[in-house]
């Protein structure tokens, strides 16, 4: 009885090393997930904060153009292409897609900060 007693401590002990070790993992899942972490992402941000694009836009609300994040949902599974596509929307200015308001263009940005931006916006989508 008393090896019966031992080894049901014995067991559950090893259980809950292995449940410790699998929440140990957790965190590191979280973190690959977690999109602030991305260069894109970290680039992106600082690009949009040294721009004007905060006076027309935010990240989770609608302002005078949409919000980041519908811009990310509305595009987010389309092909590759859509990072160039509205990295030149960002340079060329638009309107039509999300309404009448024109975006304003931005020609002295260059494609290449302009995809970062696009890459940043792509990361934000839920």
């Amino acid at each position: 009885m008393l090896c019966t007693a031992a080894l049901m401590l014995a067991s559950c002990g090893g259980g809950d090393k292995k449940e410790a070790g699998s929440k140990t993992d957790e965190p590191v899942a979280e973190k690959k997930d977690d999109a602030s972490a991305n260069p894109d992402y970290q680039n992106g941000l600082a690009l949009i904060a040294k721009s004007d694009c905060l006076t027309c836009h935010k990240v989770d609300e609608k302002l005078i153009g949409p919000s980041y994040r519908d811009v990310a949902n509305k595009y987010a599974g389309t092909s590759d292409t859509i990072v160039s596509h509205l990295a030149g929307k960002i340079i060329n200015g638009g309107s039509g897609v999300w309404g009448e308001v024109l975006m304003t263009p931005h020609a002295a940005l260059s494609k290449e900060d302009a995809e970062t931006m696009v890459k940043y916006i792509m990361l934000l989508k839920k």
